[in-house]
């Protein structure tokens, strides 16, 4: 099992995911490729001090790359959408935008 901060990499800030923190007040974040939704979940809660409400997750496969001839994938990744439960404190992570 990962320690606490190893679950969570780096809130992934992008115009989507700003769009959905906004509007459906869930938030993105790299993960670690074998966390568990509810190891996300105990992470969130204890380092932000919120209510989770659900964890959806993805794993995004890597992109081939080129290099002039030469071609290489870039690494695989899991992504992951928490949503906080109503009437929580949403984090502030991307005032500085």
């Amino acid at each position: 099992m990962p320690t606490l901060y190893n679950v969570i990499r780096r809130p992934l800030i992008t115009e989507k995911g700003i769009g959905i923190k906004d509007s459906q007040n869930t938030l993105v974040f790299e993960v670690a490729h074998d966390a568990t939704k509810t190891e996300v979940k105990q992470a969130v809660e204890t380092l932000f001090k919120t209510k989770v409400s659900s964890v959806r997750t993805t794993n995004v496969v890597g992109k081939e790359r080129r290099r002039g001839k030469f071609t290489g994938y870039r690494p695989d990744w899991k992504k992951a959408y928490v949503r906080l439960k109503a009437g929580e404190k949403m984090p502030e992570y991307a005032t500085n935008l």
